[in-house]
């Protein structure tokens, strides 16, 4: 039996003294909890000497240790292979968004594509020659480039407001996956911090502050692709408290289509931290990103079936862009005292896009075709902080956070033209200068009532747009001004190490372009989401997880400005619900299964039976693999992805394939070097990747036809990779 409880102190460690952070410690007579921030530091509750605490973390060894006396507790725990005997639920947790940690270390992510399929459910699609964002899928939602999914790097937002193609542009190809340690997700409208486009859910990536060694690589493939990368520790451990290094990537692509892609991409990252005193951290990033590429387009499908172009050929072959992005991020973590920290981070980003892309071919322009041109240039700067303290009130524990946030877009020449084969520009549509700001605040408790934990919350946006229209004859600067609040509650009841029940509610928000606020004065430009969850997460055996919920989100009218063609849209209320659920298995030492199915019923409310459907809303979808880890120097995977038919339109009378594709790959590393091969699309199925419900007219045809317009998948891809670590 322990002494008088008291609050303990202590630390979590590698064996070379760096911090462990997200390491769990829970007492085994009192059921008290705690977890190691960003120094490995920790408190827990409830704890006396002659305790026996449980510390552990998925990679590390998970340790017993008895507490002999009540100083600061110094716990090393020594890296481990992956087990999900490591896996305990704790309070800390809020659902099932660490299993994209077990995802993350049992299969290492190596593109761009790949990081964002971490997340369960989450459905990527491309339509553009490789450079353009990727449309996003998740809840039923065709989320576009983001606008119902807050997607940020290092607490950097990556969603672009205002943005000259679509609102809420998120494009993630500046993130060499290699760097990337940390995937934090959710889905729904529930978390405090998380502001802007939060309605479907979020992703959150953290990169490495160090590297376990350097290692440079490089991998060939059909279709003329070349990939190199390198990570480079440029201090190699000679300074205990600081680490710094350096990441390069340079992709080279045609990609299978019968106009080459000429697709390039470049990117240059580096990461410096440094710590003091195992009490303040700062950490400085830098990154620069281009790219260019040739693209296809969406292709009509009766011109496929009656012969005109092939399965990857073109309607108009001078589609393509170019895009870059250099950001600098400063981030701040600092413990004021044992139970309490501050941290901040402060970027800045420099962008420029231009896109040209041909949706109708020549329903508009017969003679010179439909071609139009998106262009802007931008910078961004803002900043995130956050102030956070644990205290009691009574015997009830109680975690409060609040934090305040920036964000300024200045916004020059976003256009959106008519051009012919990029070289003419034929009519100018929209051309203006857009300065938008939010200035953001939240505060957040967290009651721990036993095995219940109750959090309620309130977070407070307040935007300014402002518009000024270059092709208006006099002077007008627009101006509007909106502010909105989003209150949260949340419960969390952990049963034991092996059971979690949450129900999460709250409402969210997704801002609308800028043209759209000052054109509608401000009505209804802020919709609300209404969103609840309620879940499960269950450890039922020592080596499988099982997690899933029930969840409903409604959305308010809206107005979308429709960065295609110039012109601003109504939308009417919408509703979602439907059912999520996973499993992470655990065969052997060496194997891992992986299972998750989602299903989403989506529908307008505001429509006739019938004529109710929400277009291109996937209904039922999942992913699935096997995975072999470290056997004997080799590891490898097989994967599927299932998206089923969906409707294209809102009667349903055009559908959208669905489509199932299989993706295996084999790594061997007996030492330093590593080979390996990856197959995507290894039974060469014809799918299309991404399809629209388009109306579009060809040279030859005298009435336009609508259909399904579809950039088609990849076929089967082969690429070898080497790499060698030092």
């Amino acid at each position: 039996m322990g002494a008088a409880a008291q609050t303990l102190q202590g630390r979590v460690t590698t064996p070379e003294g760096k911090p462990i952070e997200g390491a769990y410690v829970y007492n085994l007579r009192t059921g008290s909890h705690g977890h190691a921030n960003e120094f490995g530091s920790f408190l827990i509750d409830r704890t006396g000497v002659g305790d026996l605490l449980r510390i552990g973390l998925l990679g590390y060894a998970t340790r017993e240790v008895t507490v002999l006396t009540m100083d600061p507790l110094v716990v090393v725990l020594e890296t481990s292979p992956v087990s999900l005997d490591e896996l305990v639920i704790t309070p800390q947790y809020d659902g099932p968004g660490f299993v994209s940690g077990i995802d993350l270390k049992v299969i290492p992510v190596r593109s761009s594509q790949e990081i964002l399929r971490k997340v369960p459910g989450l459905f990527i699609g491309q339509h553009a020659g490789g450079g353009k964002a990727e449309q996003l899928f998740l809840r039923g939602f065709d989320v576009d480039h983001g606008t119902d999914v807050n997607i940020s790097v290092d607490g950097m937002p990556v969603n672009m407001v205002s943005h000259a193609h679509g609102q809420g542009y998120a494009d993630l190809h500046f993130v060499i996956p290699e760097t990337v340690e940390e995937i934090d997700w959710g889905k729904g409208p529930y978390n405090a911090d998380k502001g802007d486009f939060t309605t479907a859910g979020y992703v959150g990536f953290r990169t490495r502050e160090r590297l376990a060694q350097s290692t440079i690589g490089m991998e060939l493939g059909q279709f003329n692709t070349q990939r190199l990368v390198g990570l480079f520790d440029l201090l190699d451990n000679k300074l205990p408290n600081h680490d710094a290094y350096i990441a390069t990537e340079l992709i080279l692509t045609d990609g299978p289509f019968e106009t080459a892609q000429n697709f390039g991409r470049v990117n240059l990252f580096g990461k410096y931290t440094a710590r003091v005193n195992n009490k303040s951290k700062l950490s400085l990033t830098a990154s620069h990103f281009s790219s260019q590429w040739e693209a296809s387009g969406q292709i009509p499908v009766r011109a496929v079936n009656d012969g005109s172009i092939g399965w990857f050929g073109a309607i108009d072959d001078t589609e393509g862009g170019n895009t870059k992005r250099t950001n600098v991020n400063a981030s701040y973590f600092t413990e004021i005292d044992s139970a309490t920290y501050f941290k901040a981070n402060i970027f800045y980003s420099r962008y420029g896009f231009e896109l040209y892309s041909n949706f109708t071919f020549f329903l508009e322009d017969s003679v010179n075709g439909d071609q139009i041109r998106q262009k802007e240039a931008r910078n961004i700067y803002g900043l995130n902080s956050e102030w956070g303290r644990r205290l009691h009130l009574g015997s009830t524990r109680v975690d409060l956070r609040a934090g305040l946030g920036y964000r300024a877009d200045a916004i020059r020449d976003v256009e959106l033209s008519r051009s012919f084969a990029r070289q003419v520009t034929l009519e100018p549509i929209r051309l203006g200068d857009i300065d938008q700001s939010t200035l953001a605040g939240y505060v957040e408790a967290r009651f721990g009532l036993g095995r219940l934990a109750i959090s309620p919350s309130v977070r407070v946006d307040h935007f300014q747009f402002n518009y000024y229209d270059k092709l208006d004859s006099l002077y007008n600067n627009q101006v509007e001004r909106q502010t909105i609040a989003s209150p949260k509650l949340s419960f969390v009841y952990t049963q034991s190490e092996a059971l979690q029940l949450y129900l999460k509610s709250g409402l969210g928000f997704h801002s609308n372009d800028a043209r759209v606020v000052v054109s509608e004065e401000g009505r209804q430009t802020l919709p609300r989401a209404y969103g609840a969850d309620l879940g499960a997460v269950w450890k039922p055996g020592k080596r499988v997880m099982l997690n899933g919920a029930l969840w409903y989100l409604f959305l308010e009218q809206e107005f979308v400005y429709v960065g295609d063609a110039g012109i601003v849209e109504p939308s009417g209320r919408s509703q979602r619900m439907g059912v999520d659920g996973g499993v992470r298995y655990q065969l052997t030492d060496h194997l891992f299964f992986d299972c998750d199915v989602n299903y989403a019923f989506a529908r307008s409310i505001d429509e006739a039976p019938g004529e109710d459907f929400i277009p291109l809303a996937p209904d039922l979808t999942s992913t699935a693999g096997i995975a072999l880890v470290d056997w004997k120097g080799f590891s490898g995977s097989y994967r599927f992805r299932y998206m089923r038919d969906r409707p294209a339109n809102e009667d349903n009378s055009i559908v959208a394939v669905g489509f199932m594709v299989s993706d295996v790959s084999l790594n061997y590393q007996p030492k330093r070097l590593l080979v390996g091969i990856t197959i995507e699309n290894i039974f060469n199925t014809a799918w299309k990747e991404t399809q629209f419900a388009t109306e579009s007219r060809l040279r030859d045809e005298l009435e336009s036809v609508e259909e399904i317009h579809f950039t088609p998948g990849v076929p089967l891809f082969a690429r070898a990779r080497v790499a060698y670590n030092f």
